[in-house]
């Protein structure tokens, strides 16, 4: 047998330092925020907190150190000046707990990883909804950072392995299946690797013709399957923290003001001590090559934090452009919308908008509402009109919550109620937004 040796040259992308530190303060929300600036500022000498008692006059253009930056990853959002507001906001409560999407950052913290496969992780976790599963494409993640899907599905594999097992699934097959696989060989784990479909459609006589077994036998994997956890991230996923938003929404006239909810943050400039005593040459060798690189490091700090202020102010106007009836005051409807479309709009990469989205919170006229609220879906009608999921999930709650809870709608009896206000979907349709909803089939929310 002969061996062929082959060169391939390929490019890869590895994102530089400053864009991971934009990235990591972008995703955090305003709680979790304070806390890294303050541990930021016990690790790093060179920076410091700006002092409220200085002389407000202070010539903020020259102690600017942005100027002699490179030129940030969203470079066009660079006037602040219209964003803000001078109110002061009240100090905020900080709870103890970590979220639960920084708790699986820590997890990974510990498994083997190496080069930008850490990054990747991160890029997964934060791509994770609230019922735990995968929220996008992993062949989009693949492409930010210049690799094709297989190169990424191992780093994917590990993120599934963590606690809770299955997070981060593709599909309910996958979530349950890696819940079962420290049990393999066994025929719960079979069956669902083989029969996943006869088993969900409870087609039992089938399953039983196919693998031989005994109705005690399948008994026991009904029972082993149905304690499985479906929904991995429910029950985590950061229901433990307060609200605190990081966005206020504010209409003035025809027009809508919109302040971050960080003027209680500390604010930040580089040490003029450490500055003067480089320019003046008062370091040597290795002790000024130290003092530059922190220099460097709170410079870039700086702007992150700006930069994140700016890229989440206008990824809120951006919502309210394509949300005019809701912010109107029409709570019931939403246009569909897509991350995709917010990214086009401000001409910025997919997963900046998945960062200062999720997780966050807007403090609107009209209540406090997680950015995520005001992204649906759509769904074509048989008429030909497309709208949102959204609408569809409102008149569905409104049916079921207005129904006899003696004899409550079946779900065919949904699709007819449905059809009788202009909206013709089929039944799995409804049966699929029913779930998403909370709601069981009938016979569960009948009351006894």
């Amino acid at each position: 047998m002969s061996t062929t040796l082959k060169q391939i040259q390929s490019q890869k992308q590895k994102l530089a330092p400053k864009q991971v530190l934009n990235a990591r303060l972008l995703q955090l929300n305003v709680v979790n925020l304070e806390h890294t600036i303050l541990k930021e500022l016990e690790q790093n000498p060179t920076l410091e907190q700006l002092d409220p008692v200085e002389d407000e006059n202070v010539d903020l253009e020259k102690d600017n150190p942005i100027e002699d930056m490179d030129v940030s990853l969203e470079d066009m959002y660079s006037n602040e000046s219209n964003y803000y507001l001078s109110e002061q906001k009240k100090e905020i409560p900080i709870p103890d707990q970590s979220t639960f999407s920084e708790n699986l950052i820590e997890q990974i913290q510990h498994i083997n990883l190496e080069g930008n496969e850490y990054e990747i992780a991160e890029e997964i976790i934060w791509n994770i909804n609230e019922r735990g599963y995968l929220d996008t494409d992993l062949i989009l993640i693949a492409d930010r950072y210049n690799l094709l899907e297989d190169e990424i599905t191992p780093i994917l594999h590990k993120v599934q392995r963590l606690e809770p097992k299955g997070i981060g699934s593709r599909s309910l097959k996958e979530c349950l299946m890696i819940q079962l696989e420290d049990q393999k060989p066994c025929l719960s784990y079979t069956i669902l690797d083989q029969s996943f479909d006869d088993f969900m459609h409870k087609r039992y006589d089938k399953i039983k013709d196919r693998y031989k077994c005994s109705n005690d036998e399948l008994h026991k994997v009904v029972e082993i399957i149905s304690n499985l956890n479906p929904r991995p991230g429910e029950g985590y996923r950061d229901k433990f923290q307060t609200v605190i938003p990081d966005l206020i929404v504010r209409e003035d006239g025809d027009d809508w003001v919109i302040t971050t909810n960080d003027s209680g943050l500390p604010e930040l400039r580089v040490s003029r001590f450490y500055k003067d005593q480089v320019k003046n040459n008062e370091f040597k060798g290795e002790a000024k090559k130290f003092i530059k690189e922190k220099i460097n490091s709170a410079q870039w700090f700086i702007e992150a934090v700006r930069q994140r202020r700016v890229t989440m102010v206008n990824v809120m106007y951006s919502i309210i452009k394509f949300q005019p009836e809701w912010f109107a005051g029409d709570m019931e409807f939403l246009r569909p919308l897509r991350l995709q479309e917010i990214a086009d709009s401000i001409n910025m990469d997919i997963s900046t908008i998945s960062r200062s989205t999720r997780g966050k919170f807007a403090d609107t006229p009209y209540g406090i509402f997680e950015l995520k609220h005001f992204f649906t879906d759509s769904i074509k009608l048989s008429d030909g009109s497309v709208i949102s999921t959204f609408i569809i999930k409102r008149v569905l709650e409104n049916i079921i919550q207005s129904e006899n809870k003696d004899s409550p709608y079946s779900d065919d009896i949904l699709v007819q109620k449905l059809s009788e206000k202009g909206y013709f979907l089929a039944r799995r349709t409804i049966a699929k937004y029913r779930d998403q909803l909370g709601y069981p089939v009938a016979r569960l929310r009948k009351k006894i």
